[in-house]
């Protein structure tokens, strides 16, 4: 019997390379099946569940930008990849037995519906995973911000935000073996020190909004559905 969750409706926040799996590019069918059986679980424990995707498994605007493509142009084409990861998604959901709509932020009628507000919470209410896509729209704003914004007009009770790390450390853990990971940390010291698991515009949004944040690494399979279901995994932000 799965156990119930603390939280009633939460959004999720992904890197679009959760679904590369083991391919060095694009999107690997079996991790798409196997996030898509942990959502599934996590339904089942009674949470109304969105998701935010990320692009970087297709394209990374930033990244672009330094290549010498237009800032805003880069940032469009990006969208467009978590586009394309919210309905591979949603076709791993469906798959599974979950019924998904991806909704977004940039007009596409042929393959999803547009953001509306009251049409995501509707969603939610009939039991729908919600995935939102294409980020704010507009350019300049990372899917981090896309999620912390979403996540605040839905009026979410908590943003998780998956990693490949398991929490907010005071350097990157990978260059420095005696980082020290942050149990709990305030919005302020998050920006004010600099750390950049989400960036300051989404963070500055949350805590704006008195929106808690946990940072926990998604790799670790079981760590989504413990978490929704009271234990401390993680980083909290608050």
């Amino acid at each position: 019997m799965t156990k119930k969750s603390v939280y009633k409706r939460v959004v999720l926040k992904l890197g679009g390379e959760i679904l590369q799996g083991r391919k060095s590019y694009g999107i690997d069918p079996e991790a798409s099946l196997a996030i898509a059986q942990e959502l599934k679980e996590i339904k089942k424990a009674g949470v109304q569940l969105c998701v935010v995707l990320g692009g970087g498994n297709i394209f990374r605007g930033v990244d672009e930008e330094e290549k010498g493509i237009d800032r805003s142009t880069a940032d469009y084409m990006g969208m467009l990849a978590t586009v394309i990861n919210a309905l591979a998604l949603q076709d791993a959901l469906e798959k599974s037995g979950v019924v998904t709509r991806v909704l977004s932020a940039i007009a596409m009628s042929q393959i999803a519906e547009p953001y509306i507000r009251r049409r995501a919470i509707r969603h939610l209410e009939k039991d729908r995973v919600v995935i939102f896509a294409a980020g704010t729209g507009n350019p300049y704003f990372s899917t981090d911000t896309a999620a912390a914004l979403r996540a605040t007009e839905i009026n979410a009770e908590i943003l998780l935000k998956g990693t490949k790390v398991d929490g907010v450390y005071c350097s990157d853990p990978k260059r420095n073996p005696k980082a020290k990971r942050y149990k709990q940390l305030k919005y302020i010291d998050m920006l004010k020190k600099g750390l950049k698991v989400m960036d300051s515009t989404a963070v500055s949004l949350c805590m704006d909004n008195h929106l808690p944040i946990i940072v926990f690494n998604i790799w670790k399979r079981t760590n989504m559905k413990r978490i929704i279901q009271g234990e401390k995994i993680g980083t909290l932000v608050k």
